[in-house]
């Protein structure tokens, strides 16, 4: 077996990454490789990454800062941006949804758009990006999810009731270390009805950045695998965008699936940004998710242009060298597989039904 086996991954915001460039051409510049951030085509295929869930986010940066920057010393609490509504939210989203269409458009095939799972596994066998549209954070679903149904037609397949800031659906955890992810209310009602909406069209509901509370009430509420698609451990690293052992079982009964992220302040005992942070962190996680999920219910979920990454992986180039790490902690070919690519499709298969 190869050392390149294929790479599908929870979670990048690489689309916030092109709307952030400004420039009517930043489909063309990811496919033909511009070199920034973390992600594009060329450096996709050179680390073999096959393809992923690509996330729609509405920025709070230019109403509180730079958060990494917040993110210092040995204790800190981010404060929670403001809650954005439907109608200010939907032309960004709808800009960052017509990125990854024109990408899918300008690629001449080399980019899909997939909405079911043998779509994803047929990309894979020819070498074809699968990109997911997910929505990370849910400001842009009104309250009577007319939108939601529209964003399904179009592709959406996964959803985020919250980023780290309050919606109408429910709270987010604020950038807090040390604490725990219990840090208010659960779900309203309109996002009790978002989990069911979701059920009945099949979105998979993605748990990472939602408050403990509501992370049960979709526990609760939800008949599909549980899933939180770039979050860490909270034992290993006590920040409240990481899942505690409680939780952790709940998706492990669910038949759910966790996303490792690859941001260096989920991933520290320290809680602190540093590029600087070793692989073996990285290992430390998966090992401890793998020890309380199995090992079908661990995945990736990099946060790829939206986070600060261990420096001896870069970029998405880089993949190669955490495919070499884990063939030195044991790993065989069977277990990595499952980790890269088999387990994420397999999950989204339950969760949307196809």
């Amino acid at each position: 077996m190869s050392d390149r086996l294929p790479i599908f991954d929870g979670h990048n915001d690489v689309l916030l990454r092109l709307l952030n460039k400004r420039s009517p051409d930043a489909a063309e510049q990811f496919l033909a490789g511009d070199g920034e951030g973390h992600l594009d085509l060329p450096r996709a295929l050179k680390g073999g990454f096959a393809g992923g869930m690509f996330a729609v986010y509405i920025s709070s940066k230019d109403d509180i800062g730079d958060i990494d920057e917040m993110m210092r010393g040995a204790s800190y609490d981010v404060p929670l941006p403001r809650l954005i509504e439907a109608p200010e939210a939907m032309p960004t989203a709808l800009a960052m949804m017509a990125i990854l269409f024109r990408i899918e458009r300008a690629s001449d095939g080399r980019v899909k758009v997939c909405r079911t799972a043998a779509e994803i596994r047929d990309c894979i066998a020819r070498g074809v990006l699968a990109t997911v549209l997910h929505i990370e954070g849910a400001e842009a679903i009104d309250e009577n999810l007319d939108s939601l149904e529209v964003f399904y037609q179009a592709g959406l397949r996964s959803i985020g009731p919250v980023w780290s800031r309050p919606t109408i659906f429910g709270h987010g955890v604020p950038f807090r270390y040390p604490a725990t992810p219990d840090t208010g209310p659960g779900l309203t009602d309109a996002g009790k009805a978002l989990v069911k909406a979701c059920n009945e069209l099949g979105i998979a509901i993605d748990l990472s950045h939602l408050n403990e509370q509501g992370f049960w009430d979709v526990a609760r509420l939800s008949k599909a695998p549980l899933i939180a698609t770039h979050s860490n451990v909270h034992a290993i690293c006590q920040h409240t965008r990481n899942l505690t052992d409680r939780q952790l079982a709940a998706i492990r009964d669910s038949g759910g699936i966790v996303g490792l992220n690859f941001a260096t302040c989920f991933l520290r005992a320290d809680g602190q940004v540093d590029a600087a942070t070793p692989i073996d962190q990285m290992l430390r996680h998966i090992d401890y998710l793998i020890q309380h999920l199995g090992i079908e219910g661990v995945g990736l979920g990099s946060d790829f242009d939206g986070a600060v990454v261990p420096g001896e992986i870069a970029d998405v180039a880089g993949l190669d060298n955490l495919r070499q790490a884990l063939r030195k902690r044991g790993f065989t070919d069977d277990v990595l597989r499952k980790l890269c690519y088999e387990n994420w499709i397999n999950v989204l298969e339950r969760s949307w039904g196809a």
